[in-house]
């Protein structure tokens, strides 16, 4: 009897699949990747499952939608008065990460726990901006900024970067899946279709706003947000990514550039990322 010798490639696989997880999980904390279970709030045929799996649309979208929402005055005081991003913006960038994948892939016990955990969160979360306005991290509209631009760009990423041809009907039923995470948070108005998100974003452009303080809480996000092997590439291929992303008036507003000569090369590079990454995981 024989064993099958195994293919050449599998330790190349295994190592690029290794260092990708130790990005997104604390092995200090005992953290592995979530197990996905089928008794959750989505399911194995749900457009969540699909979109939120792949790893570097993910981390396009995340930047993307985070750039987003900093330019919201009261998300980034938020940030600004409350977390320790100038020190651990690894740490913060993983627990978002871990919350998407627990609340997509987790059981329903672990998703309902997560999302209360975060709801008490922001329940001790607030202050008064620069010029006194106060603000709370459980505003219904505050959240519903950040669960929008969220979703927006999560769905943007997987459609440039994973799936083109994804239809109208599952972009619009991915909005109404995610409602069941965005509800359960405080967000209101949450959209359950992609015009409804759209609109809601345009409605929001109103009360944006950038400054120093924006300037900075983007330089810290900008930076590699960890030492590890992989970690420096991946990240300034992801923020190009996710510049390119941003609508015009979006990156007018952060001041960032995308000439439209390096964007076939740069979307060429991250969809080549998407592919070693898939085939790695695979």
């Amino acid at each position: 009897m024989t064993r099958d010798k195994p293919h050449p490639a599998q330790p190349i696989k295994d190592a690029i699949a290794s260092r990708v997880v130790a990005l997104f999980n604390d092995r200090s904390r005992g953290e592995a990747p979530v197990p996905r279970r089928p008794d959750g709030l989505f399911g194995p045929r749900s457009v969540a499952w699909r979109v939120h799996g792949d790893v570097t649309s993910m981390m396009v979208g995340g930047i993307s939608s985070l750039l987003l929402q900093m330019l919201h005055p009261a998300v980034l005081a938020g940030v600004w008065d409350h977390s320790n991003f100038r020190t651990d913006l690894h740490g913060r960038l993983r627990r978002t990460a871990r919350f998407i994948a627990l609340t997509t892939y987790g059981g329903r016990e672990e998703a309902l726990a997560v999302i209360e955990r975060v709801r008490a969160i922001h329940d001790r979360v607030g202050g008064k901006l620069p010029d006194g306005t106060p603000y709370q991290a459980n505003d219904p509209a505050l959240l519903a900024w950040v669960h929008v631009t969220e979703t927006t760009s999560f769905l943007a990423a997987w459609r440039r970067y994973a799936e083109p041809g994804i239809s109208r009907a599952d972009r619009d039923r991915y909005f109404a899946e995610m409602t069941e995470v965005g509800a359960r948070l405080g967000a209101d108005p949450v959209p359950r279709d992609a015009a409804a998100a759209a609109r809601l974003i345009e409605d929001g452009r109103a009360a944006l706003r950038s400054d120093a303080r924006t300037r900075e809480v983007r330089r810290f996000l900008m930076q590699p947000a960890s030492r590890a092997p992989l970690a420096g590439p991946l990240q300034a291929l992801g923020n190009q990514a996710a510049i390119d992303l941003q609508p015009g008036w979006a990156r007018r507003m952060h001041g960032l550039s995308n000439p439209a000569l390096g964007r076939p090369v740069l979307r060429a590079g991250t969809l080549g990322l998407a592919q070693t990454l898939r085939w790695a995981f695979r």
